[in-house]
Formats: C-alpha cells, structure tokens, sequence
C-alpha cells in the first residue's frame, strides 16, 4: 500500500490551481482516509500508544518537521512510558499556535460490519484481557492532525511564526496532557500563545461544524471511597459492622448533593459508577469501596462537594457504628479542569469557520457535562495568570442519511464509546482538515 505522504505528494505536484485548504483536503483525501483505517484497525490503549505514537512521529518527520517522541512523566507510575509527539515547525517570526490531537484508544469490543473494523485485544493498566477500539475518534483526530501539518508545509508562504503539533496519548485517562506538560512541554519546547483542538461529534452530521463560547466541557473528578467494617458470617449481622450497608446508605445520601446542596444555576453531577465489596453471599465482608466521577465547571462548586463526600462518608460511619479507627478513606486519583473556550477567540474563529463553510453548516452548541484534557495545555487547572487562549471545536462524523433514519424512527445514534460508534470517514476528514488549516492560517497568516 503506497503511504499516505506518498500520495499526498504526487496529488500536490499534479495539481495546477493555486492552493487553497480545501483544494489540499480535497487532493489529500485518498491517503488520509487510508491512513485513517490503518489506525482504526490497530488501537492502543493509554500509557500503551507505542506503535501510533511512533506512526504519527514518523509521518511528521517525513514531511520536514522537527520531532521528539516518548515526551511524557506520568506521577507515581513510573512504569508507564511516556509515548507524547512534539513536532515543531519555525517559520519566521510572530506566534507560537498549538494543535492538538490525542493518540489512545478505549477498552471497548467494536462490533461494527467495517471492513477495517478493530480485532485487538490487550491487557489493560489492571491486567484485565479488554478488546480495544477507537470508540471515541482518535483515529479521526490523527488523520486530520496529519493532514493539516501537510498542507500548512504546503502553505508556508502564507503564514509566520511557529507552529507546534502535539500527539497526546492518554487523553482517556485524563493524565495524559499533564504528563507532558510535567516532561517538560512548555520549557523544553516554545510555550504557545493559543492552542485549538477538535473533536468529533457523534450526533453533527459529516460537513457541519460546531462551537461553544465559555465553559464548553466540565471538569472531572474521579473518587474512591472506601468504608471499612467489621467481617462476620452472613448468618450473623449482630456480630458485624456492615460496610455493604453503609454503602448503600452513602449512594443515596450522595444524590442531595445537587439536588439539595448545589444551586441550579451551577451545573454538577456526581455519579457512583461502581461498588465493590464482598466475595460471597454468606459473608458480610471487612470492606465495601464506591468509585465516583464528579462534574462541575467552578472550582469552588467541585471544592463543595467533595467536602460533602466526606462530610457524608464521616457521618454515615459514625451513624452505622463502622470502627472508629479505621475512617473512611477518600481518595481523588484523576482530576482534569473544566475546558472554557476563550470567547473572544471563539467568536473570532468561529466566524471564520461560518465564513468558510457556511451559516448553515457551522452550529453554537450547549456545554455538556463529559470532560476532556484539553484545558492542562491552557493551563487552566493552573494559578498562572498567563492562561492561554483555547478553542476546542466539534467536527460533525455522522452518516446524515443515519441522522435522518434516526429522527424518523427515535431510535438514538450510537454514542461516543459506544461499541458500534461508526464515523463516515472522507466528509469527516476532508472538512477537519479544512476546518484546522483555514484556523491556523487565520491565526499565523495575520502575522
């Protein structure tokens, strides 16, 4: 199979009209969307993304860029590998713009008809044998970071300044971002003065784009909670303090939190997404652990409820008689900020994109509640007062015949992470790469 910068190249030397983005993601379109199923089918999970790591690398390279790899500390776990990409190009003087796009692939088992669909199955963090699929576009993300970094090689006399392309791995675990930038992102390599990333959208049709001013995307937080009891026969509850019970107790009394507690004019959610106790009926167990993620966008409303978690835990604990010397235990083990959209420059760019697109093909969505890494490389998860300016976009990747069907029978899409998710790749790619040149150009070419 001829390589994807193979056929960018001779596209680019047989092509007689003057260049444009659009005529570039048009002349591109074949390699790319074969370079996209060659990712789709073989997935690496977070903190595993050797080989896509070292195929995003090496186009890179191939196409004049400077890159390093392997970019990446992950904080007291120094056995996973840090399989980060920078690649940099200096052209002149003016800004430094960051673009983005992750590398990871989820635990899910695709079962979609596509010919290219992925057979992967790996060990994951835990050792648990997983299948593996590009269930939330990656793949998509690559394939456009891939091929906006060749048109604007191809477009270097129309813009100044250094552009910085960044493959991240481990976006799924929302660790990822912050492991590069604890290796060193913004000080061995030039810090930006604006970053913009997208995503795709599983419910925007192929073609359309979308954008949210403000707070886009919510942050999160991950919680363990464990309550610890005292181990009898099942036979014999007196003899037992039960931590299962106190747990159910918890999950209930966690649902106050916003419904009693958190204004309605302050979004959150806190979800128990697990409970984990016990081995066998007859046995009240020493132990019951509640796994949590909370959503907010101000950091004082996330403040508040994990106060309440605790206050909460402490409380039933006490309540239930659990021993005294042993508390409950809570821990946070991921954390990610909320994602806030620079409105000035999102009403800048997305102006732009309406300008390109057109009115009808470029919508302003809602903030949602799902979280994202994105915000670590604007630095919004940190005290510096010289946050950077994102733009974090949505890519439209459905079949529109797909939305029409499933507008007229109400069944719903498949959603992101969903094991039948299935974006149509050629529209998709061709407007992602339009979509990332025409923002780039905008933001270096004023230069």
């Amino acid at each position: 199979m001829r390589t994807y910068f193979a056929i960018l190249v001779f596209a680019l030397a047989a092509g007689a009209q003057q260049p444009t983005p659009a005529r570039l993601a048009q002349q591109e379109l074949p390699g790319l969307v074969a370079t996209y199923k060659q990712i789709h089918e073989a997935p690496e999970l977070s903190h595993q993304e050797a080989k896509t790591s070292a195929l995003v690398a090496g186009q890179l390279r191939a196409m004049g860029y400077t890159v390093t790899d392997h970019v990446g500390k992950y904080a007291g776990h120094p056995e996973w590998t840090g399989y980060g990409v920078v690649a940099n190009l200096k052209n002149g003087p003016g800004p430094t713009l960051l673009v983005r796009s992750e590398l990871d692939a989820l635990p899910v088992t695709e079962v979609t008809p596509l010919p290219w669909a992925s057979r992967v199955i790996a060990k994951d963090d835990s050792g648990q044998t997983v299948g593996v699929m590009h269930a939330c576009g990656h793949d998509i993300h690559m394939t456009v970071l891939l091929g906006t970094a060749a048109a604007l090689m191809r477009l270097k006399s129309e813009w100044h300044g250094t552009l910085e392309l960044i493959g991240q791995p481990a976006e799924e675990t929302i660790n990822g971002a912050k492991a590069m930038l604890d290796d060193g992102l913004y000080t061995r390599f030039p810090k930006p003065d604006l970053a913009i990333a997208l995503h795709d959208n599983a419910e925007l049709a192929a073609g359309k784009l979308g954008y949210t001013p403000g707070f886009a995307m919510a942050s999160a937080t991950s919680v363990k909670v464990t309550l610890h009891g005292v181990s009898a026969h099942g036979s014999l509850p007196e003899d037992s303090k039960d931590p299962v019970v106190a747990a159910a107790e918890l999950v209930l009394a966690l649902q106050a939190i916003v419904s009693r507690e958190t204004s309605p004019f302050d979004q959150a959610v806190v979800t128990v997404g697990s409970i984990q106790a016990g081995t066998k009926n007859n046995i009240i167990p020493a132990s019951a652990t509640l796994l949590l993620t909370v959503r907010t966008y101000k950091e004082e409303v996330r403040q508040r409820i994990l106060a309440s978690i605790r206050r909460m835990a402490d409380g039933i604990a006490l309540a239930d008689g659990l021993p005294k010397d042993q508390p409950p235990q809570i821990e946070t083990y991921e954390y990610t900020p909320a994602l806030y959209n620079d409105p000035a420059l999102a009403q800048r760019l997305s102006a732009v994109l309406t300008r390109t697109f057109g009115a009808a093909n470029v919508e302003k969505l809602p903030p949602i509640m799902a979280s994202e890494d994105f915000g670590y490389l604007g630095l919004q998860a940190t005290s510096d007062p010289r946050k950077i300016p994102v733009f974090f976009y949505s890519l439209g990747a459905v079949d529109p015949a797909k939305i029409a069907a499933s507008q007229r029978t109400g069944i719903p899409l498949p959603s992101l992470h969903s094991n039948l998710f299935e974006p149509l790749p050629a529209p998709t790619i061709e407007t992602g790469v339009t979509a990332m040149t025409t923002l780039a150009l905008k933001l270096l070419g004023e230069h």
